[in-house]
């Protein structure tokens, strides 16, 4: 516990920024640099105030804006945990390598297929596109960590890349070296069960509960380019949505 206290920054009292926001900015650095990881402890609310020398309140206020972005999670009883589950703000337009960064966890794939070829009929229509059309397909294992988390199939226009082989980590990184990253984006999302080739693949139990998210991705001209299908197990991935009452 020593160890990580020493990795605690400094909270200042004459900063503008609130105690428990400086903490909270500590706390969500020591989890995505991996100093605790899923399903590790948090000290205790006693010892983190007495070793800031700052109120429980300040303590408990910067713990409980960490609890509701998922990245804590209270066990009743037992005291405060690095989440171990995944949150995807379906809000924001971002790219499962770079949710998984935010999270403290090391993404990384396993290719199943990665292959150039014309549209289908079924992605002709969704990417409303000519029968023929070159696209590039890229099939694979989505993992977090050791733990697989999606099977994702995307395709996306192949005037959008240089290469079938420019994808090497991220998607929408390649894309947005080529210019072509996504600016808005339509998902759509329903409760599947796992078949048993998809729970082999994710280490998973077939008929295990799964989600299924459907993304077409557009350039700020409208163009659609990119349409994934993406299989998520569903008892480590949870997708949040912020939701604004209208004036």
């Amino acid at each position: 516990m020593a160890s990580l206290f020493h990795h605690l920054r400094p909270l200042d009292e004459s900063s503008t920024l609130p105690l428990y926001q400086q903490l909270q900015r500590s706390l969500r650095h020591i989890i995505e640099s991996r100093v605790l990881g899923p399903d590790d402890a948090l000290p205790p609310e006693r010892d983190l105030a007495e070793e800031l020398a700052v109120s429980r309140i300040t303590v408990r206020k910067a713990i409980d804006g960490l609890v509701e972005e998922g990245l804590l999670i209270r066990r009743q009883g037992s005291g405060t945990f690095v989440s171990n589950r995944v949150e995807k703000n379906f809000a924001k337009l971002t790219s499962f390598s770079e949710d998984m960064r935010a999270r403290g966890r090391k993404p990384h794939s396993v290719w199943l297929n990665r292959a150039a070829g014309s549209v289908t009929p079924e992605e002709a229509l969704a990417l409303r596109s000519s029968p023929g059309t070159p696209v590039y397909r890229f099939h694979r294992i989505r993992y977090a960590d050791d733990a697989p988390m999606a099977l994702e199939y995307a395709t996306v226009l192949a005037s959008c890349l240089q290469s079938v082989d420019a994808v090497e980590s991220s998607l929408y990184e390649a894309l947005e070296k080529n210019g072509n990253r996504p600016a808005r984006a339509l998902q759509r999302l329903r409760a599947v069960l796992l078949t048993g080739e998809q729970a082999q693949l994710l280490k998973a139990q077939e008929k295990d509960p799964g989600l299924l998210v459907e993304r077409l991705g557009s350039l700020k001209d409208g163009r659609t380019i990119e349409f994934t299908q993406s299989f998520y197990r569903g008892d480590i991935y949870d997708f949040v949505a912020e939701l604004n009452a209208s004036s």
